[in-house]
């Protein structure tokens, strides 16, 4: 009943595209396998189906269920945690179009003095908790004191920079630091995390700030809490009646729904079935979870309307990461060899049928700020960009071309709407190009320091011991990185290194101790993830200054792959000293950090985090596409920009 159906689908088992057709046959079976077997999703007496808009909770269970006080540790955020109860003093603009930063309980940008020793806040008025007290500076000036005092709260380091906080008048915080920073109220921009403010009259009659449970929670958000799970796996918000004396209520109007569960129902196949019973509306998960659910329902839909479906325009990378203080992972050239034997365009096809956009530096993420701030400037300097092969032999490895070779594979296999001849949009749909696939030359750059091959074409360390890469990674088979780094396995394994893993639920710790040789890095694993919608890379640079790097065995403070230079430090230093808002002094040193993470292969970034997320339109409507772009895709699952969405959203008018 569905083979018939190869144009749009991709049903066939080409060599390169072999691997995901077998996932996804196996995926759709297993969903086949269990619909008898689940019983519809009930939604508490009085919350009308047709009112609630039903997200994906991507981290469930909740690890403290009942604990809601997230400055005091990860608590799930994503489960309407930092969607509603908590508002930044700004924020990044989740439109795309419009970029930049929003002002949210700030009323403006902040304010610093000459030389940067002194910050001014100047807050937005008529703002008030849900249980109806005002926030105020006060409520600023106690959470920054709180947490520079309180060890064991998050931020608590960066606040140890506060000399002196206090209110200048109700509406005006007024901070001294400790030294020079130009980027201090970046730890107050909402991107995915920051530093919120507490409501004082809570927290200041609590004895133990940081095992107080803050349950139930008081929102400065559009919505409240309304119940929640046990075990830690759906959580209901109600809509505020005073949803105008909010940040969300002021800037945007009224949200539309008048509920929002976060919910998990398990396994990747119950929540598909769950889509298709209609108790889903956003769906964040595979590529075999998209095409079963395009296939088999007539109100689904993704981004965009063909292939590749997906929004491309996650701001992290995904791909392995390596720990420099680790042999022969400390050798450039080693590094060199492995990208050169990844064949980019079969990775795309074995791993997300093609649905991704490519990148070859990290944060170089493919979105149109990055494309005109950065790609462009390191165009030129990528296709001049050399290798030493040694015997005064060189070799240019970029590879422009590479989103065409992909969407060359596409066109043969699905109806593409992607204009060939218009390079932004295939760039900014399928990625900036990549590095070419050259085993020749990465054996060339391996037998340059002594590697050699056995008569079956196994890679040997020069000391004559078989080369076996161990990569570590999380338990979780449908996580992005852990899909990535697979198909990346499979080919080096095809290049003649040995390949094991090191499956650990503790791998995050494990990574941060250095005790891995390779990683699946994901989200902010290789260092800080850019802003997005800024082009300041001090966050991610930031994790790279020498004096943060640990030996193997203790934490690291800054970067898991403990790669430091020189070079960077001088860079670091010098946005430190430059203004947040000087774009062409910051884009500037941007281009120059970029340059020497490339040139070093510090890790090899291969794709944006592919966004493969499905819409039910059955009980909701106009939700993001190229279309009606005001927002990533994601947004709708995890992002805490989600509160300023939610009066997008439309009802489809069923009952």
């Amino acid at each position: 009943m569905i083979l018939h159906k190869r144009s749009r689908y991709h049903l066939h088992d080409s060599r390169e595209g072999g691997i995901f057709m077998r996932k996804f046959l196996v995926f759709l079976f297993l969903v086949l396998s269990i619909a008898s077997l689940l019983l519809g999703q009930t939604l508490p007496p009085g919350v009308p189906r047709e009112k609630t808009l039903i997200l994906p909770f991507l981290f469930a269970p909740l690890p403290v269920p009942g604990n809601w006080n997230l400055w005091a540790g990860w608590r799930a955020q994503n489960c309407g945690l930092h969607q509603f109860v908590t508002e930044p003093l700004w924020t990044i603009n989740p439109n795309p179009e419009e970029g930049g930063i929003i002002n949210a309980l700030a009323a403006e940008p902040p304010i610093y003095s000459e030389d940067f020793t002194k910050l001014t806040i100047k807050l937005r008025e008529g703002i008030y908790w849900s249980d109806g007290v005002e926030f105020t500076a006060d409520d600023v000036v106690f959470t920054i004191k709180t947490v520079r005092d309180t060890s064991g709260l998050d931020y608590h380091g960066p606040m140890q920079d506060v000399k002196d906080v206090y209110a200048l008048d109700k509406y005006t915080v007024v901070v001294e630091l400790k030294r020079p920073n130009s980027r201090f109220h970046a730890y107050f921009v909402e991107r995915w995390g920051a530093l919120r403010p507490m409501p004082k009259h809570i927290f200041e009659k609590v004895e133990d700030v940081v095992s107080y449970d803050f349950n139930p929670p008081v929102s400065l958000g559009p919505y409240v809490l309304k119940d929640y799970d046990p075990a830690g796996y759906w959580v209901l918000w109600e809509k505020r009646k005073d949803w105008q004396r909010t940040v969300t209520g002021k800037l945007f109007g009224e949200p539309v729904p008048e509920y929002v569960l976060f919910i998990n129902y398990g396994t990747a196949e119950k929540n598909t079935m769950a889509m298709l019973r209609h108790e889903l509306d956003v769906l964040q998960g595979t590529a075999e979870q998209l095409i079963t659910l395009l296939r088999a329902s007539k109100t689904t839909r993704s981004y965009r309307k063909t292939w590749p479906y997906i929004d491309p325009r996650d701001i992290s990378t995904r791909g392995p990461g390596f720990n420099h203080m680790v042999y022969p992972y400390d050798i450039k050239d080693v590094r060199w060899a492995l990208a050169l034997s990844i064949d980019i365009v079969k990775l795309a096809v074995s791993t997300y049928d093609g649905m991704v956009a490519m990148t070859p530096g990290l944060p170089l993420v493919v979105n149109k700020n990055f494309y005109e701030w950065y790609f462009k400037r390191l165009e030129p300097w990528l296709e001049d960009f050399t290798l030493d092969l040694g015997n005064g032999e060189t070799f240019k490895p970029w590879d422009p071309q590479a989103p065409w070779k992909l969407l060359d594979w596409a066109r043969k296999m699905y109806k593409v709407d992607i204009d060939p001849n218009d390079e932004e949009e295939v760039r900014l749909t399928l990625g900036y190009g990549w590095w070419k696939y050259a085993p020749n030359v990465a054996e060339k750059l391996l037998k340059k320091h002594g590697f050699y091959r056995d008569k079956d074409g196994k890679w040997h360390l020069p000391n004559g011991d078989l080369w076996k890469i161990t990569i570590l990674r999380g338990p979780d088979p449908t996580d992005m990185a852990n899909i990535i780094i697979e198909g990346i396995a499979e080919q080096w394994k095809e290049f003649g290194i040995e390949v094991e893993y090191n499956v650990s639920a503790a791998a995050s710790t494990l990574a941060g101790e250095g005790r891995f040789e390779v990683v699946n890095t994901a989200h902010g694993g290789f260092a800080g993830e850019p802003w997005g919608f800024h082009p300041d890379l001090y966050r991610c640079f930031n994790a790279f200054r020498s004096d943060f790097v640990k030996p193997i065995g203790e934490l690291t403070l800054g970067s898991a792959l403990r790669w430091s230079d020189p070079r960077m430090d001088k860079i670091i230093e010098e946005l430190e000293r430059t203004d947040w808002n000087d774009y062409d002094k910051i884009i500037e040193l941007g281009v120059e950090g970029l340059k020497i993470e490339i040139e070093e292969m510090i890790a090899i970034p291969v794709f944006n985090c592919p966004i493969t997320i499905v819409f039910d339109e059955y009980y909701w409507t106009n939700f993001p596409s190229p279309d009606n772009d005001y927002a990533r895709c994601d947004n709708f699952t995890t992002w805490p920009q989600l509160k300023y969405l939610l009066h997008k959203v439309q009802p489809a008018g069923r009952k």
